[in-house]
C-alpha cells in the first residue's frame, strides 16, 4: 500500500490551485468587465470589482447587439443553438446508421466504403469549402439553417469510433437476437442503441461545442444580421479603424455565448466521462 505524503497532498493542491486560477482569470476579467461602462473598461488600471451596470448591459445586448452588428444577440444565439443542436444530432445519427451497415451487413465493396469514409478525415473543411459553397449557392441555401448544418453533418471520426466500438459487441448477442426473430432495426433500436448510449452523450458534448464553434462556415453562408450566429456577432461587435469598441458589451456577449457549452457539459458530465473511459460496455 502506498503511503500517502503530507508535502506531496500540499503541492498537488496549490498546483491545481495555480491551474485553476489561470484559467479562471480571463473569464473573471470578462465577467467584471461586462457590469461596468465603457469608460470604466477603459481606464487604467481597469477595476477588478464588479460594476452597476450588469442588468443593463446583458439587457442591450440580448435585445440590440453592440458596435457594427445591430441584431440582438438572443436572435444570435437561438442560431447558435440550432446550428449546434442539428450539426451534433445529424453526425451521431448519420454515423451510427452507416457503422451500423458496415458492422452488420455483407455488401461488395464493403471495406473499400469503411476507407472511402476514413480518407475524408485527411481533408480539412478549408480543402473542400469553396466546392461546398459553390453547391449550397446553386441550391439557393445561403442564410438558411439547412445550409449552416447540412455540410457538417457527416463525420467521418464518429462513424470510425461508432464502428470500432460495433466490433467489441459480442457475436453471441447477434446469434441470440437473430433466434429470438429480431429483424436488423430491432437488433439496432434494442440492443445497440442502449449499448451505445455512453459513446452517444460523449461525441454529442463534443460534436455540439464543435457546432457551436464554428466560425468559418457560418461566415461564409451568412449575409443577413438575422442568421448570424453568437460567434460571428462577436467578432462583428469589434469595431475597426478609429471607432470605440464597446467592450463591457462585447464581455456581456462573449459570456453569454460561453453558457450553453457550460451548461451541456455541466448536465452530460457523468455520461461524458463515462463514454470516455468506462470499458464495461
Amino acid at each position: 500500500m502506498v503511503e500517502r505524503n503530507r508535502f506531496l497532498d500540499v503541492v498537488t493542491y496549490l498546483v491545481l490551485a495555480v491551474g485553476v486560477a489561470v484559467v479562471m482569470l480571463p473569464l473573471y476579467v470578462a465577467f467584471i468587465a461586462s457590469t461596468q461602462t465603457q469608460e470604466q473598461v477603459m481606464a487604467a488600471p481597469m477595476s477588478l470589482l464588479p460594476g452597476d451596470r450588469f442588468i443593463e448591459n446583458y439587457r442591450d445586448v440580448l435585445r440590440t447587439g453592440a458596435g457594427n452588428s445591430q441584431a440582438g444577440v438572443a436572435a444570435m444565439l437561438l442560431n447558435s443553438l440550432i446550428m449546434a443542436l442539428t450539426i451534433a444530432i445529424g453526425k451521431i445519427v448519420i454515423s451510427l446508421t452507416s457503422a451500423f451497415a458496415l458492422i452488420y451487413f455483407r455488401f461488395p465493396f464493403r471495406q473499400t466504403c469503411f476507407w472511402v469514409i476514413f480518407i475524408t478525415l485527411m481533408l480539412p473543411i478549408e480543402v473542400r469549402i469553396m466546392p461546398t459553397y459553390q453547391v449550397m449557392a446553386d441550391l439557393k441555401l445561403i442564410d438558411t439553417y439547412t445550409g449552416l448544418t447540412l455540410p457538417l453533418i457527416a463525420s467521418a471520426t464518429a462513424t470510425f469510433l461508432f464502428r470500432q466500438f460495433f466490433l467489441t459487441v459480442p457475436e453471441e448477442l447477434t446469434e441470440a437476437a437473430r433466434i429470438d426473430g429480431a429483424g436488423p432495426m430491432r437488433f439496432f433500436w434494442s440492443i445497440l442503441l442502449p449499448l451505445s448510449r455512453t459513446n452517444i452523450a460523449a461525441l454529442f458534448v463534443i460534436l455540439f461545442i464543435l457546432g457551436w464553434n464554428q466560425y468559418l462556415w457560418p461566415l461564409l453562408m451568412t449575409t443577413q444580421e438575422s442568421m448570424y450566429t453568437v460567434v460571428i456577432g462577436i467578432r462583428r461587435m469589434i469595431s475597426g479603424g478609429d471607432a470605440a469598441t464597446e467592450w463591457n458589451l462585447v464581455m456581456a456577449t462573449a459570456i453569454l455565448a460561453m453558457l450553453p457549452p457550460v451548461l451541456v457539459v455541466m448536465l452530460m458530465q457523468h455520461w461524458f466521462v463515462k463514454g470516455l473511459v468506462d470499458t464495461e460496455k
